[in-house]
């Protein structure tokens, strides 16, 4: 049943994740500012991040590579949860980027157990 679905989810995702993965080189100062101070290199994981997602976003587009992208997605998101949990516990991100304390931690927290969730149902044929 959710399987005439997949494909629109997955160029919609592929669309969002090339799109914010773009937003890290045109607007890092937003990505700097939910970065946890005990990480290094701020600029740099910023511009990494960017083009990893990138690539895994345009990447969904082959059929043949989505299992792998699929993976990598999840990776991407797991190694990026530290910068949520940084944004949904700390007023000073919160307040740098716009976002009230509840839209940080009990909305967009949960968010990337969804994404999570659907990187994996792209590893599946």
């Amino acid at each position: 049943m959710l399987s005439r679905f997949k494909l629109p989810i997955v160029y919609l995702s592929s669309a969002g994740y090339v799109y914010i993965g773009f937003l890290h080189f045109f607007q890092p100062d937003f990505f700097l500012k939910i970065m946890p101070p005990y990480l290094p290199f701020h600029l740099e994981l910023v511009f990494v991040s960017g083009a990893i997602e990138i690539g895994l976003g345009a990447g969904l587009l082959f059929k043949r590579l989505r299992k792998y992208v699929g993976w990598g997605l999840i990776l991407l998101l797991v190694a990026v949860y530290p910068a949520n949990i940084y944004l949904a516990f700390n007023e000073v991100p919160q307040q740098a980027i716009g976002i009230s304390s509840f839209m940080a931690s009990w909305v967009r927290l949960p968010i990337q157990f969804l994404l999570i969730g659907l990187a994996y149902w792209f590893t599946k044929p």
